[in-house]
């Protein structure tokens, strides 16, 4: 017998699109031994379907989201490898279905007799603060993507692009690209204990301004997107434009970068309304 997230093409689509992206993330380096997360909101989606939720483990969270109160998700599991999850990714992710009140969680993907050694991302906080917010500003945006993108958590080791300004610019001048699909550019968040409810507050922050990246100083980034291919492409993008950085810096040069004249150009051309 089929389970509900096998049956229901749609979310089986999503799954397969989170396992190739998996496989995307652990190929280009970005996600090291268990490194990166990813959770998609499926609740328009599962609509027709019930549970018995007391067959399901249930479990406290720290805080209240108000605007996810019995809503579903698709999470990566705490612990588990990207390379595996390209394999088999419900071995290693699961979905769960918040409380009424938005303060708890059942996995509804694991009966209480036959749990898994792993539960949600311990960055959780930070994707259901993220979700909260999509929900409530009635964002099209469903996928949250956080990974390790290694020039770009390389510049963030240089202390004039830990100002968001300076890695913008730059970032923004290494290819038309970067300016075109990220206009609004990055989001910057100091360095903050991961996994904390600090580091959340601090991404949500970003998202508010209207950002849709969001980078940890000296850890990685967050991006959200309507797919997870959507998101993974904001930080793909930016990430070319500090591998040029890095290259051109490599001969001993300091890069020119697009001009002022030249982004407004752009800006002209593509980002009309």
């Amino acid at each position: 017998m089929k389970e509900f997230f096998q049956e229901n093409k749609k979310i089986a689509k999503i799954i397969t699109e989170v396992a190739g992206l998996a496989n995307y993330l652990w190929q280009k380096g970005w996600a090291e031994r268990n490194a990166g997360n990813i959770s998609v909101n499926l609740s328009e989606l599962m609509t027709d379907i019930e549970f018995e939720l007391d067959h399901y483990p249930m479990f406290q969270l720290e805080r209240s989201y108000d605007a996810l109160a019995n809503l579903y998700f698709f999470v990566t599991g705490t612990g588990k490898r990207m390379r595996d999850l390209a394999i088999s990714p419900m071995k290693n992710a699961c979905i769960i279905k918040m409380n009424k009140k938005g303060n708890a969680y059942h996995i509804i993907t694991m009966k209480k007799k036959n749990l898994y050694n792993f539960r949600p991302t311990s960055e959780l906080p930070t994707h259901l603060a993220v979700h909260d917010l999509l929900v409530k500003s009635g964002s099209k945006n469903k996928a949250v993507v956080h990974t390790h993108p290694n020039e770009l958590v390389a510049m963030t080791q240089i202390p004039k692009f830990q100002s968001a300004e300076m890695l913008n610019k730059t970032l923004w001048g290494m290819h038309p690209e970067a300016f075109v699909f990220v206009p609004r550019g990055v989001f910057m968040v100091p360095y903050i204990l991961p996994g904390s409810h600090k580091i959340a507050d601090a991404t949500i922050e970003g998202f508010k301004n209207g950002h849709e990246v969001v980078i940890w100083e000296k850890h990685g980034a967050f991006a959200i997107g309507e797919t997870v291919s959507d998101a993974f492409d904001m930080i793909d993008i930016l990430t070319k434009s500090a591998q040029i950085w890095f290259m051109a810096m490599q001969t001993g040069n300091e890069p020119e970068g697009l001009n002022d004249a030249q982004l407004l150009e752009l800006k002209e051309a593509f980002l009309k309304k």
